[in-house]
């Protein structure tokens, strides 16, 4: 008996009317993180910071949830909603921040520290976030620490560059987990401030994940929907941002009166732009809704644990 070989469907000629296709029979919703490329925002339900975007999807009646961004998201995504089905297009989407702060070595860490409140940014690991006391995001991190006991000495991972800054803003001094993301860390000082020289009308917007020097220079520091916000209400017409480009997408769509120019790396190159966000492709999109993977898994005593710090956060935001 002769069997005919199995081949995996062709990918189709017009992928959107696919993806929406198989978004409604799967009952899904397509999330899509600010630095995803623009064909992947284009077809996405809902557009936004990780956070954001989970508890969004939290809130829908759909069964599958498709996070465009990278692992620690998706992870975060299914944290919040157990019973539903977390898509990630591409399992090699990680992120350099999270990365860099395993859970074994960061336990140790933490061992050295016994006293110490944890705070940890939320681009980090489930398994970290089960480590911590509290979570939190760039848009929240400085109201946070303040609002800690100012007799308990604070340990914040795993960004060092965000850590410093809300040090400064809070007057709190952290003890800091030596993280950094490799995007907003290959700013060029020089090509900024030779932008700056070319439009010195510009406004400097900058992530604070972004080193010192960089910060310094910069008119407004904020989270990526912050710096979203601040291009609609600032006056300025023209903006230097120091982000991952992807954002550039939404301010151009949502300001098209307003330019917005990247900043290069060093080197001049073109490094801002994630390469583990820029794994994920609107084929690959297709495919995981095609095949119902791959899909994030979480033991279940683990989600607990990294869920109540996250609940926390949200208690001390309201």
């Amino acid at each position: 008996m002769v069997f005919a070989a199995l081949t995996a469907p062709a990918v189709p000629h017009d992928l959107p009317a696919a993806i929406d296709k198989l978004r409604q029979a799967r009952k899904a919703v397509i999330l899509a993180h600010y630095y995803q490329s623009p064909e992947i925002q284009d077809v996405a339900d809902f557009i936004g910071d990780s956070l954001e975007l989970s508890r969004q999807a939290a809130g829908t009646d759909a069964e599958v949830i498709v996070f465009c961004g990278v692992h620690f998201m998706a992870e975060t995504a299914k944290i919040l909603s157990p019973d539903k089905t977390v898509l990630l297009p591409d399992l090699e989407a990680g992120c350099s921040l999270a990365d860099a702060c395993p859970a074994d070595a960061f336990a140790a860490f933490r061992a050295e520290h016994p006293d110490h409140l944890v705070v940890s940014y939320i681009n980090c690991s489930a398994a970290v976030k089960a480590q911590s006391d509290l979570i939190c995001t760039s848009s929240n991190a400085v109201r946070l620490v303040q609002q800690l006991p100012a007799d308990r000495p604070v340990l914040f991972a795993p960004d060092q560059n965000l850590g410093r800054w809300v040090a400064r803003e809070s007057g709190r001094e952290l003890t800091l987990w030596p993280g950094g993301c490799i995007v907003h860390e290959t700013f060029s000082e020089q090509a900024l401030l030779r932008l700056k020289l070319e439009h010195p009308r510009a406004e400097v917007i900058a992530h604070p994940e972004c080193l010192p020097n960089l910060l310094d220079l910069a008119d407004f520091i904020g989270s990526t929907s912050q710096l979203l916000r601040r291009a609609g209400t600032s006056e300025a017409s023209t903006f230097l941002v120091l982000t991952e480009p992807g954002i550039l997408h939404q301010m151009r769509q949502r300001l098209p009166q307003k330019t917005f120019l990247e900043v290069p790396g060093q080197d001049g190159c073109s490094c801002n732009a994630c390469p583990y966000m820029r794994l994920n492709t609107l084929e690959k999109l297709w495919q995981c809704l095609e095949r119902m993977e791959p899909a994030i898994e979480l033991d279940e005593a683990i989600r607990l644990k990294a869920l109540a710090p996250i609940q926390r956060m949200l208690e001390l935001s309201a």
